[in-house]
């Protein structure tokens, strides 16, 4: 008995990538209390002014300061930003919920806020999942919704921010970041903003293959 508990362990660490932790395939938000409710103290990914921790579940297509396209194992896209202008300023959390939506719920744990807002769209789910400064929307399946917003929760409670090196990057106004079309709390039933975005990036990292692949011929 013993040997099988520490082997559903070790099965439940390998999918969610990011903890021990007891799922439920028909409870989304329970999933989402149990996962955000978990201190991290683990980063893997390291930036100026701030870090977070990737699943073993997640891999990058692109990335820049503050801004990625990550892919899963199952081939979604995941949109990431992180805002930490509004994190510098304590933007306040204005988020309502919404009586239209498949899910729309305000989040607020540790003292971190934030929300996680699903809408059916084309027999699909657009995701929009917000914690702690940090954004991430996806497209997918409704099959898909539990390893998608485990994926989601485990980089989002882990966003941790360093607030000496923000004082002096956002003081001596040289902090590089990207303002996107919509504000951190503004949540927005259609996924046209997001693929709009990942399409963009992704164009973006083809023209520079390309144009990486021209300077190793000129060689």
């Amino acid at each position: 008995m013993k040997k099988l508990l520490i082997l559903l362990s070790i099965s439940v660490l390998f999918i969610t990538g990011c903890s021990v932790t007891r799922l439920d395939s028909n409870d989304l938000l329970k999933n989402v209390d149990n996962l955000l409710s978990v201190k991290v103290s683990m980063y893997n990914e390291f930036y100026e002014g701030y870090k977070y921790y990737l699943p073993k579940t997640l891999k990058f297509i692109d990335k820049d300061e503050y801004n990625a396209i990550l892919q899963d194992r199952n081939n979604n896209r995941y949109y990431l930003y992180i805002d930490a202008i509004s994190y510098y300023h304590k933007i306040k959390n204005d988020y309502e919920e919404k009586d239209g939506s498949y899910i729309s719920k305000r989040l607020d744990y540790r003292k971190k806020t934030g929300y996680l807002q699903i809408d059916e769209v084309d027999s699909k789910y657009f995701v929009q999942y917000v914690f702690h400064y940090g954004k991430m929307e996806a497209y997918v399946s409704h099959d898909e919704l539990v390893d998608v917003i485990t994926n989601m929760s485990c980089v989002l409670r882990s966003v941790k921010f360093n607030n000496e090196v923000l004082a002096s990057l956002i003081g001596e106004n040289v902090l590089d970041y990207k303002e996107e079309d919509y504000s951190l709390f503004k949540a927005d039933s259609s996924k046209e903003n997001f693929l709009d975005v990942v399409e963009r990036e992704e164009t973006d990292l083809y023209k520079k293959d390309l144009e990486d692949e021209k300077i190793d011929l000129d060689y």
